[in-house]
């Protein structure tokens, strides 16, 4: 990426302190993309170890106290909005929509060189399918000494379901998706979204615009790239970092309200996380956060406390120590 494809830094809708900057990447099968870079501005000399935080599906960077939490622990915070997400998407393209989940390494690469520019140390964070992406990606780059430790919050590593939707379904769908990727084969359930919106109840103002209460549609090319993604960690990976995973205890229903919604996973399957987690590679640790939300950052305070307690914690126990 050469240097007139990074915008300079402009003002980010999260308000003072936070500035963003467009990625501008290769066109691809949709036209012109590009991905969005925010960044917590420190208040004194920038550290030398980085943070970089990347979303899930239906999902943006919109956590500001976990840039808060990582800053005052002397990290310097950057979040990725990954091609047609959150402050990425544009008329012109579907949100939320891809056929091949390498196709985010693109963008993850150009945010790591940037950062490893400036930086000694390099932490990356993902959640949900963002858990998925970088996993996959940090695998991809064994031997390249990108990131020193991954950090993966409720990563999405198998398909909650049924026997049925997970094998012959999958099956159907890795055809479907190759010769009708558009085609619509499902969607998200609202009811965890409700929970989270201040305009329904929830804590948590966000734009929903960006991520919408109702989502966007679950296309058959989308779904199959991700489980293909599921399968390569079924198979076992070998990140070479240092990895902590984390899920809520329990997980509850998807597809209806209920008043654990956002003290449970109530999108994934937490004994999946469990069981695919050691799968990663060699270097491990699993913790689970009581009265975790899916988004761990989103749960009610005291489990969001314990959840950046645990990463800090981890991060401070696996990297050594650097200077301002």
């Amino acid at each position: 990426m050469a240097d007139d494809d990074v915008t300079a830094p402009v003002p980010d809708v999260l308000g003072d302190g936070w500035t963003v900057r467009t990625l501008r990447l290769r066109p691809d099968a949709r036209g012109e993309a590009l991905a969005t870079l925010v960044h917590r501005e420190p208040t004194g000399p920038a550290p030398r170890r980085a943070v970089l935080y990347v979303h899930g599906f239906v999902d943006y960077f919109f956590q500001a106290h976990v840039g808060d939490a990582f800053a005052s622990h002397g990290y310097d915070f950057f979040a990725l909005d990954l091609r047609d997400y959150g402050r990425s998407i544009r008329p012109s393209r579907e949100p939320n929509f891809v056929t091949d989940l390498a196709a985010y390494s693109e963008e993850i690469d150009a945010a790591v060189r940037l950062l490893r520019a400036d930086h000694d140390q390099l932490v990356v964070v993902g959640h949900s399918m963002g858990g998925l992406v970088t996993s996959l990606w940090a695998d991809a780059r064994r031997g390249a000494g990108v990131v020193d430790a991954l950090v993966l919050n409720s990563p999405w590593l198998d398909l909650r379901g049924s026997w049925v939707e997970r094998v012959p379904v999958t099956r159907l769908v890795d055809v479907l998706g190759r010769f009708a990727p558009r085609l619509r084969v499902g969607s998200l359930g609202q009811h965890y979204g409700s929970a989270l919106h201040s305009g329904t109840g929830g804590e948590w103002s966000y734009d929903l615009a960006w991520k919408p209460l109702l989502g966007f549609p679950v296309r058959a090319g989308w779904l199959r790239t991700v489980r293909r993604g599921h399968a390569r960690v079924a198979r076992g990976l070998a990140v070479e970092c240092p990895v902590l995973v984390l899920s809520s205890d329990a997980s509850g229903p998807d597809d209806r309200w209920h008043d654990a919604l956002v003290t449970t996973d109530s999108v994934l399957d937490v004994a999946q996380i469990a069981a695919r987690a050691p799968l990663l590679g060699p270097d491990v640790t699993y913790v689970q956060i009581h009265g975790g939300a899916h988004d761990l950052a989103l749960s009610p305070e005291r489990a969001r406390d314990r959840y950046l307690e645990a990463v800090l914690g981890w991060l401070d126990t696996r990297l050594p120590a650097q200077s301002a």
